[in-house]
């Protein structure tokens, strides 16, 4: 139990489709030390993960095919880690979870943090991402001061949120980092030369268009875009000892072991790439909620 006063948190997710560690990771290290997590979603709905994400089902050659999509192979080793599972299992009898608000109930005065995980497929996500209300929702938080902490796309969403005071992305002026496009490209042909040539497209949620050069709509172009300047992207540094580690997509951190992770801090807000990061961003994120109560 945290020795300062509980916090409370606001999880924005969308009504399908979210990634499962991105969430339930931060629930489970946020109330283990006392802190409540709200949740909302776009109708007061209960949400739903990526269902591939948990049970890996779906991620192969074959995953089209009746019958043989429930016997993964490569979507054992893509899907969420056996932590993280428990976690979205505890999570998802969390009566708070089960009794999400709605977007439009959002009050960023009522919370002392707000937390947007992330997923990729857009089936689910593009909601999430370009919902205009959520969107000055989120731009709420960021004005009010208060800790806000973003993976993945939920990225995407912050850097597509304006400030009032300012009519500029709440990014706009602070440094982050988010799903790299070397990440996301990474993840696209791991599909494509996987055999998964019906949906090769699974792990990104937005594609090029006609004339439009490689990487325009992923996530580090998109952000990058939003920022005072480029430089405000930040990927793991060439000299970083770990490089290899943080940056080949093959490993994951763990409670006790953060060299795989690539978190960024600005103040008070916290940023992170992908579910490899996913223990390190929410013991950031909770040290920067924390700070901010003392």
């Amino acid at each position: 139990m945290s020795a300062i006063r509980p916090a409370t948190v606001l999880m924005p997710l969308p009504a399908r489709d979210f990634d499962p560690s991105e969430a339930a990771v931060p629930w489970r290290l946020l109330t283990d030390a006392g802190h409540r997590v709200a949740f909302a979603t776009p109708d007061g709905e209960r949400a739903a993960a990526d269902p591939r994400m948990l049970s890996g089902e779906g991620l192969d050659a074959w995953g089209f095919i009746p019958g043989l999509r429930r016997v993964p192979l490569l979507g054992l080793a893509l899907r969420a880690n056996a932590a993280a599972r428990r976690a979205y299992a505890a999570m998802s009898v969390d009566p708070a979870f089960r009794r999400p608000l709605r977007y439009e109930a959002i009050d960023a005065a009522r919370f002392d943090g707000l937390l947007l995980p992330g997923g990729h497929w857009a089936r689910g996500m593009r909601r999430y991402l370009e919902d205009p209300l959520l969107q000055q929702r989120v731009a709420a938080f960021f004005d009010a001061g208060r800790a806000v902490g973003a993976i993945c796309h939920g990225v995407v969403l912050a850097a597509r949120s304006r400030s009032i005071r300012t009519g500029r992305s709440v990014l706009h002026g602070r440094r982050t980092t988010a799903l790299t496009w070397s990440l996301e490209l990474a993840a696209f042909r791991a599909m494509r030369y996987a055999g998964r040539v019906w949906d090769p497209g699974y792990y990104r949620t937005y594609l090029e268009e006609p004339g439009e050069p490689p990487g325009f709509r992923g996530v580090e172009a998109e952000v990058t875009r939003s920022l005072a300047a480029p430089g405000d992207f930040l990927d793991v540094p060439r000299g970083d000892p770990d490089r290899w580690r943080k940056s080949s997509g093959l490993f994951r951190d763990t409670p006790a072991d953060a060299r795989p992770a690539w978190v960024v801090r600005d103040g008070r807000y916290v940023s992170a790439r992908w579910p490899g990061d996913v223990h390190a961003f929410a013991r950031t994120f909770r040290a920067v909620l924390e700070e901010s109560l003392a």
